[in-house]
């Protein structure tokens, strides 16, 4: 089994008629355990009907910082999302690509919103932290953020150094193919720490020219075990076992822990 553990699955929608089917073939055939995250409630209901299609696709919601504007006034009406998600994403800061910094206070004051839910019920963040990243590591530290999945982490190698410092686990991506910053980060993430996404389909289109496929996941797999001056097969057994750790004992996540765990990872 590969692991996916950040994806937008309902994205798929975007890209073509069959292009979700296309996708869960894709996943079923080749095992690929993948957590698909949401933008906002549309895109969380969508991705709860594809997760009823497919046993390896795990539906979590959250609210993009670039869609915190529409929700910052009605918090409440993410309540009963937040309670019914085994995980919260995406969410997170971003200072980058959003160049508009009237938009930041709204950003942050969703962000805390789902924080503040996180650390009450115990679950999981998939972290964006673009352009944020020493904000982002302040407010896991008020919130008590104990278990977080920091994707495709691009910022600087200190402040990866302290999130890595507090057990955070970060994605890699397809970039690591076409980037030497993202190749030191690669090489600086804790072994234990470290976990394989592809951000599909949106994510590595201005990388590879199109919407990306779950067989992505293969070529980063390939790229890590380089960068890690190791094999295929042991980067593959690595992120299974490190996604087994970061959801052990988590009663929200015990039938997905029982699925991971009952099958072994693939690199090939």
């Amino acid at each position: 089994m590969l692991i996916d553990a950040h994806t937008h699955i309902d994205r798929y929608d975007l890209v073509g008629k069959d292009a979700v089917k296309s996708a869960l073939e894709e996943i079923t055939r080749h095992r690929i355990f993948t957590i698909s995250n949401s933008i906002d409630l549309p895109s969380y209901r969508r991705n709860l009907a594809i997760g009823e299609m497919c046993d390896l696709v795990l539906p979590t919601f959250g609210v993009h910082p670039w869609n915190a504007p529409q929700y910052v006034q009605r918090l409440e009406a993410l309540s009963e999302a937040i309670a019914q998600s085994p995980m919260l994403g995406e969410i997170g800061l971003d200072h980058y690509f959003v160049k508009d910094a009237s938009q930041y206070p709204a950003q942050r004051k969703v962000f805390e919103f789902f924080l503040a839910a996180a650390s009450e019920q115990g679950k999981v963040v998939n972290l964006h932290t673009t352009g944020a990243e020493g904000e982002i590591l302040e407010l896991l530290d008020r919130y008590d953020i104990s278990r977080a999945i920091v994707h495709w982490y691009s910022g600087p190698l200190d402040i990866l150094k302290e999130l890595a410092a507090r057990g955070m686990y970060f994605t890699v991506g397809i970039e690591v193919l076409h980037s030497e910053h993202i190749q030191a980060i690669a090489q600086e993430i804790p072994l234990p720490q470290l976990l394989t996404e592809t951000d599909n389909p949106d994510g590595p289109q201005g990388l590879i020219g199109g919407p990306g496929m779950p067989l992505l996941l293969r070529d980063v797999i390939r790229g890590l075990a380089k960068v890690r001056r190791t094999t295929v097969e042991a980067i593959a057994q690595t992120i299974h076992a490190n996604l087994l750790t970061l959801i052990q004992g988590d009663p929200r996540l015990a039938d997905i822990y029982a699925q991971v765990s009952a099958e072994s990872s693939d690199g090939s």
